[in-house]
């Protein structure tokens, strides 16, 4: 594949891209949600931007374990001044949402990527990509937010995950999307254990089929924290590891709060990896 088509972005695939962070929700897991301050979100945007993201992935709806859902004027109420301001800059903007009608809104105001937990199972939300231009995410989840974490089971978390993605990535093409607009993501601590999340962290290269891009999120996840004992906001270290590793099992886009950090690190890899 020559890339990722977003909108009118095609973004090359031949290094790893890094997705900033910006979440617009009063109670992100990580700490750093701006609620309802557009001005705050916007300058978090701006920070993420100039540290260097090649993509900007904005969240209206917390989908933290637990996480009761937001009502759809209030994820729009959040979503839409910030997403009108930063798809000015000249950067592909991707807009985490499972609402068909917000995904609608989000790309009439500018969006280039929807970036969907639930795999465009809702009714109308293939329909809505379908008709445009954007790239879309397709992640696992197993269960919903609120009650995800409560006893996730598998017969087999990578086969099982796999097999979903597989499903998802026949209803997109069934629908008109071409794979050059298709990113996949196993959904790590999206109902599943600690052991869920290392095996599919194992199994990452498999998950990876026809030449689909996949995306890890891992970026201060309690499974980081579960292995290192360290607090949400002190687990800046074990992300860059965890982003690092998951590049190389072929990891394309990496989900991040800690741009900068994150591109450090990838540069680093990349000269060691120079003449080899």
């Amino acid at each position: 594949m020559p890339g990722l088509r977003c909108g009118k972005y095609l973004l090359p695939l031949d290094r790893p891209l890094v997705m900033g962070i910006v979440n617009l929700t009063p109670d992100s897991f990580s700490g750093d949600g701006t609620g309802s301050d557009p001005l705050q979100a916007i300058a978090h945007a701006r920070r993420q931007f100039e540290a260097g993201a090649d993509l900007l992935d904005v969240g209206a709806e917390s989908s933290r374990p637990g996480a009761v859902p937001t009502p759809e004027d209030e994820e729009l109420r959040r979503l839409l001044p910030v997403l009108e301001e930063i798809s000015t800059w000249g950067v592909p903007v991707s807009v985490d949402t499972y609402k068909p009608t917000v995904m609608q809104r989000a790309l009439a105001a500018g969006a280039t990527m929807i970036n969907d937990i639930t795999g465009l199972r809702r009714p109308g939300a293939i329909e809505v990509v379908a008709a445009a231009e954007c790239a879309v995410c397709l992640m696992h989840m197993q269960g919903e937010p609120l009650t995800m974490q409560q006893a996730p089971t598998y017969e087999d978390v990578v086969m099982d995950v796999a097999t979903f993605l597989r499903e998802r990535v026949a209803a997109c093409r069934a629908a008109g999307i071409a794979d050059d607009r298709l990113v996949l993501d196993p959904g790590f601590g999206f109902g599943k254990t600690l052991g869920h999340n290392l095996a599919l962290f194992r199994g990452l290269t498999a998950l990876g089929f026809d030449g689909l891009p996949v995306l890890a999120g891992l970026s201060r996840k309690s499974m980081l924290g579960a292995i290192t004992g360290q607090a949400v906001g002190a687990r800046v270290a074990a992300s860059v590891a965890a982003a690092l590793l998951a590049v190389q099992k072929g990891a394309k886009i990496l989900r991040v709060h800690d741009v900068a950090e994150t591109r450090d690190a990838l540069a680093v890899l990349s000269a060691v990896n120079e003449g080899e």
